[in-house]
């Protein structure tokens, strides 16, 4: 059994804060506003992988109001959706997403945030598609930077066999 899922976040620029996007921390004068490192790119993941399962979205399993999810690496929380997953007896297939930002120019940076994505994830990297656009200049155009993204998830079985196959 396959089952897909989509995912979107958005976070508004704040100074005094570092930029991360994928697990990755970028050079850039300012960071996104959020409880935890506000990861855009690993929230819609997040969500996406939780949507394909149906076991909710990640303001349910980590209240942006919660102290201990405070300024946490979105990485950690990436890994205990895996986690969830595993334990409802799915893993995932593959990852597909966009990064929407106007501001910076990110294409240096999509091979370690694919990299770092699938890592996390227990996937080959093959297996995780990123890239960006600017809007062209329009919507968040200079003022925060958004993510898309669309994950498969695979029941366990369904690919211990595939792999044995192989």
């Amino acid at each position: 059994m396959i089952r897909v899922g989509i995912g979107y976040d958005v976070h508004r620029f704040a100074r005094k804060r570092k930029l991360v996007l994928g697990g990755v921390e970028l050079e850039y004068k300012r960071g996104l506003d959020g409880h935890s490192d506000a990861d855009v790119l690993v929230h819609a993941v997040m969500d996406a992988l939780l949507g394909a399962a149906a076991l909710g979205d990640i303001g349910e399993h980590f209240p942006a109001g919660d102290a201990a999810y405070k300024g946490i690496d979105s990485c950690v929380l990436l890994e205990k959706v895996v986690d969830l997953l595993c334990k409802h007896d799915w893993v995932v297939g593959n990852i597909d997403a966009v990064i929407v930002a106007y501001e910076p120019v990110l294409a240096q940076y999509i091979p370690g945030m694919r990299k770092r994505i699938a890592e996390v994830c227990r996937v080959d990297v093959d297996k995780v598609s990123v890239k960006a656009t600017s809007e062209n200049g329009l919507g968040l155009a200079g003022r925060g930077i958004g993510a898309h993204s669309v994950c498969t998830i695979l029941r366990k079985e369904v690919c211990e066999e595939a792999c044995k196959e192989t």
